[in-house]
């Protein structure tokens, strides 16, 4: 059944659910050896939920938080299950490609950023592309030739916190990437992947095997957890099950 939307702050927030299913084997690992000193239960298995998010606001104006895993061929498809839903989401909440006016990447891996070029045209061909120069200046050359460069003048430079639209910002949020955003609605913070699995929630020091910088990644998931946490907030998350979290106070 499809994640419904919810608004905050004027702003209507749609999930868009691009797939679903665990790891491939190249880089599958147990439970306890991804997220070590994490308390995972009786489950070994982790089941990831690769959602999007499409921001609509009060004037009709769109923003497309990550573009997904991409199609087949996509350099996501050694270890996630390609192809991405994102055309058919973006299609089912009534949303072209061509619409879309605004493109948020929190982070330049493969399943956040595959579906922004397919076939070296850019999907959303009219829409600016914002990125962390941090996260630019990290990227590895074969991303840059795949996905950043093709999207030409598209392409939205920012360093730190900007605001995509009015009452859409985003912040430098470092750690799992060098560049890694977060998108914030209100009180509700679009998280990417600082917040990877719930275990993070009940002690965000938990470290993930595939952070850039383990250490800068607990302190940003810390305190970005705090704040939320602080003003009665909501997450949305990229890869848990349910889109939505509202956190309790601490």
């Amino acid at each position: 059944m499809p994640h419904q939307s919810i608004t905050v702050a004027g702003v209507e927030v749609f999930p868009l659910c691009d797939a679903v299913g665990p790891m491939g084997a190249s880089i599958r690992r147990p439970l306890p050896e991804m997220f070590p000193g994490g308390c995972h239960g009786e489950s070994d298995e982790w089941t990831l939920h690769f959602h999007c998010y499409l921001l609509r606001d009060a004037a009709g104006r769109t923003v497309l938080v990550d573009t997904g895993i991409g199609p087949e061929d996509s350099p996501a498809a050694s270890w996630a299950p390609v192809p991405g839903a994102l055309g058919s989401e973006l299609a089912r909440v009534g949303v072209s490609p061509e619409e879309v006016d605004a493109v948020v990447i929190t982070h330049l891996h493969s399943d956040h950023a595959s579906g922004a070029v397919i076939g070296g045209v850019p999907v959303f061909a009219n829409a600016r592309h914002v990125f962390q120069r941090s996260e630019i200046d990290a990227a590895a050359e074969d991303v840059l030739a795949r996905v950043v460069r093709p999207l030409g003048d598209r392409v939205q430079v920012v360093d730190g916190q900007a605001d995509v639209l009015p009452g859409i910002r985003v912040f430098h949020t470092p750690g799992h990437t060098p560049g890694h955003q977060v998108v914030q609605v209100g009180d509700l913070v679009l998280t990417g992947d600082v917040v990877l699995h719930p275990v993070q929630l009940a002690d965000p020091k938990v470290p993930y095997l595939y952070d850039d910088d383990p250490e800068l990644a607990a302190a940003t998931r810390m305190e970005l957890l705090e704040r939320v946490r602080g003003a009665r907030g909501m997450i949305a998350t990229a890869h848990f099950a349910e889109p939505f979290t509202m956190l309790s106070p601490a």
